[in-house]
């Protein structure tokens, strides 16, 4: 059975109605249907961005390889 799911805030391209879209995958395609005017399409879901790297899920090699190190002659 499929698991259908509304998409919030979506606008049906066909009659312009907001909130009357659902979500669900039939087999390894996922679709999209306005439940008020029949609008069916597939469309295609994009794969996870990668993690930005941030101060904590960066390693401390990197962190390391990241410092400037200068040295300026005595005075």
């Amino acid at each position: 059975m499929k698991k259908k799911r509304f998409i919030a805030g979506a606008v049906c391209p066909k009659c312009g109605l907001m909130d009357k879209i659902i979500n669900y995958q039939d087999q390894l395609k996922n679709y999209r249907e306005c439940i008020d005017c029949g609008f069916k399409d597939e469309i295609l879901i994009q794969a996870p961005a990668r993690e930005l790297e941030t101060r904590v899920n960066v390693t401390e090699e990197l962190k390391k390889a990241q410092v400037q190190v200068l040295e300026f002659p005595p005075k």
